[in-house]
């Protein structure tokens, strides 16, 4: 499992704090670690923006990458075309991972919003790029209502697009999850047909690097090279 793309049900999510923990589980466990954001949307050209997020609280071992930079908070085939930028195909994405795989034991390459968001003006997504890799897919899923909808759609877009989905990560566990949360937990593995490979807790993108790193592996499963185990935390949330 060199290259895995990680995509979401939808925007602000967790999707880069999920990226982050994952990367810092893996060089916990020894790995090399590499971070490809392929279209980064909505940072000024000298503001910091994921792939920096991801090495801030992953730490320095991590190497980062970003493709393509826009200005506005748009999807990156609509942001690209308001700035006058040129947009991103499947194939300059795949390279790029495929090119940080031969120096890298692992490579996270994290998506713009949604499976589908469009990348280019051939409605080219980031499902496009995992396919001519044949990498999995993994899904950052919030927890609230409306999220068994929304994983099962982005489960069954996998699906008929003959890509692996490795399962799903909770991106924002509340500290009081309501009676929806604690419901979707227990129903999202036969909703989307996806195993359930982590929760990350709320606010863990605000907390100081180093306790971060020391965590991290406790939020995810072995799969993603944690020790979080999908029974014993359902237990702690009974429904």
């Amino acid at each position: 499992m060199p290259v895995v793309f990680i995509s979401g049900t939808g925007t602000e999510i967790g999707k880069t704090v999920v990226t982050s923990a994952i990367a810092a589980s893996a060089v916990a466990a020894g790995r090399s670690v590499a971070v490809l954001k392929p279209a980064q949307t909505g940072v000024g050209p000298a503001e910091p923006g994921d792939a920096a997020e991801v090495v801030r609280l992953a730490g320095a071992a991590v190497t980062a990458l970003e493709l393509a930079r826009y200005p506005e908070p748009l999807a990156p085939d609509t942001a690209a075309r308001r700035a006058g930028l040129p947009t991103l195909s499947p194939a300059r994405i795949a390279e790029a991972a495929r090119r940080l795989s031969l120096d890298h034991d692992l490579v996270l390459v994290e998506g713009a919003g949604g499976l589908l968001v469009r990348f280019d003006e051939a409605g080219h997504t980031l499902a496009d790029a995992a396919r001519l890799l044949a990498a999995p897919v993994l899904v950052v899923a919030p927890p609230a209502l409306g999220t068994l909808n929304s994983t099962t759609l982005t489960a069954e877009a996998l699906r008929a697009r003959e890509l692996t989905a490795l399962g799903v990560v909770i991106g924002s566990w509340p500290a009081a999850p309501d009676l929806a949360c604690r419901c979707n937990l227990a129903d999202l593995p036969g909703s989307s047909g996806l195993p359930l490979l982590g929760a990350v807790p709320e606010g863990s993108g605000t907390a100081d690097p180093a306790d971060f790193r020391a965590s991290a592996p406790s939020w995810l499963a072995p799969p993603l090279h944690g020790t979080w185990s999908p029974e014993t935390f359902a237990a702690a949330w009974p429904a």
